[in-house]
C-alpha cells in the first residue's frame, strides 16, 4: 500500500473518530446543546406568558389572570418544554424521569411511603375510598374533620361556627404545557405506560394514587353533571367558558385564616348557582402532575362569605363556600353523611372552597 493512500486512510480514520466523539459529547451534553437550539424558536412563549395570552384571548371581561392559574402555571421554559414534548413523541420520557420531574415541578417517586413530601415534611392524602391518611408513610384511620361540611342555613351573618384546616394538604406541583399533557397516557387502560414512565413499581402508593385518579376521571357523572378531568391550565379555560361562556370568574377562600377555630359569620352574598348559570367546581386530584377533576353541577349553590373573629368582630378572611342541593345520587358512606348524621337526598351539604379548589361562576 503506498505511502499517500496510507496517509488518506489514516485521515480518514482520524475524521470518524473525531465525528464519533462530536456524537458523543453531543448525546452527553445532552439537554444544554437542544435547549440552547431551542431558544432560538421565535414562535416559543414562556408559559406564563402564554397563560396571560391565553386567558386575554379567551376570557371577555378585563379581570387579570387569577392568581391560583399562575401559581400552577408549569415552571417549564420554552425550551425545556420543546425537548421534554420532544421525549414524549419518541417515547423517551422515562429515561429523562429525575430531570423532568425536577424541572417540570411534578411528584415522582416510584413509593410515596419512603419519602417525605409536603410543606410541613408530611404527606396527607385521602386515597383509599376516603378512610386513610398516608402520613409520612403511615395509613392512620380518621374521622370527619369538624367544621368540613355544614348546612346552607349556618351561612348566616352573626352565626359563629367552625372552620376546618384551610392549609392545602397535597404537595406542591404544577400543571404540564398542553404540548406535553396531551402526548401522555391517562386512562386505567394505559396504566402499565405510566408506570413505566414515572417508575412506579407494582402495588406501590405512585400506583396506587394514580389508579385512584383515573378511576374518578372515569368515572360516569351523576345525575345532571357535566364532567372533566383537566391537566394543563388551558384545558382549564376551555371546560369552564365552554359551560359558562367566556366572561367568567375564578373564586377561592382568600387565605388559610380562622383554620381550625371558631369563626363568625359576617356578610354574606350568592354569587353564582341556577340553571340559567352552572358553576364549575375544580377540585385538585393527586397525579405526579397537577390534574383537575373539573365539573358543572346545576344544583350547586356558591357563596361569598365575609369571615371574622369571633370576638374582635374584624375580617380576618373572604371566603367562599359552595352548597350541593341535591345529594340524592350521593354515596349513602359519604363523609358528609356522617358529619350531618343524614344520608342522600335529605340534606344539603355545603363545604369551603379553599387551599387547591376553585370554583368558576359567570362574572356578572
Amino acid at each position: 500500500m503506498s505511502e499517500i493512500s496510507f496517509s488518506k486512510m489514516s485521515l480518514f480514520a482520524l475524521f470518524l473518530v473525531l465525528l464519533f466523539s462530536l456524537h458523543v459529547v453531543s448525546t452527553t451534553a445532552g439537554t444544554t446543546t437542544d435547549a440552547d437550539s431551542l431558544v432560538s424558536d421565535a414562535n416559543s412563549i414562556p408559559p406564563k406568558e402564554y397563560l396571560v395570552h391565553y386567558w386575554n384571548e379567551q376570557i371577555t371581561n378585563t379581570l387579570a389572570v387569577p392568581p391560583l392559574l399562575i401559581s400552577k402555571v408549569s415552571p417549564l421554559t420554552t425550551a425545556e418544554t420543546a425537548l421534554f414534548a420532544q421525549f414524549v413523541a419518541k417515547d423517551a420520557l422515562s429515561d429523562h424521569l429525575l430531570s423532568f420531574c425536577k424541572a417540570a415541578q411534578l411528584l415522582c417517586f416510584p413509593d410515596l411511603s419512603s419519602h417525605q413530601v409536603g410543606k410541613d415534611g408530611r404527606v396527607f392524602y385521602d386515597f383509599i375510598n376516603g378512610a386513610t391518611t398516608l402520613a409520612g408513610g403511615m395509613n392512620v384511620n380518621k374521622g370527619v374533620e369538624p367544621g368540613k361540611y355544614f348546612q346552607e342555613s349556618m351561612l348566616r351573618s352573626g352565626n359563629v361556627i367552625r372552620m376546618p384546616d384551610l392549609r392545602s394538604k397535597t404537595p406542591e406541583r404544577s400543571f404540564l404545557p398542553r404540548s406535553i399533557s396531551s402526548g401522555l397516557p391517562f386512562s386505567t387502560s394505559k396504566l402499565a405506560e405510566l408506570k413505566q414512565i414515572f417508575h412506579a413499581g407494582d402495588d406501590s402508593t405512585m400506583e396506587k394514587i394514580m389508579v385512584r385518579t383515573l378511576s374518578l376521571c372515569e368515572k360516569a357523572p351523576i345525575r345532571g353533571e357535566t364532567k372533566r378531568c383537566v391537566s394543563s391550565v388551558e384545558d382549564m379555560i376551555d371546560f369552564a367558558t365552554s359551560i359558562l361562556g367566556h366572561d367568567i370568574k375564578l373564586h377561592s377562600t382568600k387565605s388559610d385564616e380562622g383554620s381550625k377555630h371558631d369563626i363568625l359569620i359576617g356578610r354574606v352574598k350568592r354569587i353564582g348557582g341556577s340553571k340559567l348559570s352552572v358553576p364549575v367546581a375544580c377540585h385538585d386530584s393527586l397525579f405526579p402532575y397537577m390534574v383537575y377533576n373539573c365539573h358543572a353541577v346545576p344544583t350547586l349553590h356558591v357563596y361569598e362569605v365575609d369571615i371574622l373573629d369571633p370576638v374582635s368582630k374584624a375580617k380576618i378572611n373572604n371566603g367562599v363556600a359552595v352548597c350541593h342541593m341535591d345529594t340524592s345520587a350521593w354515596n349513602p358512606n359519604h363523609e358528609a353523611f356522617i358529619a350531618l348524621g343524614s344520608g342522600p337526598g335529605r340534606i344539603e351539604a355545603c363545604h369551603w372552597i379553599y387551599g387547591e379548589y376553585a370554583v368558576w361562576t359567570r362574572a356578572n
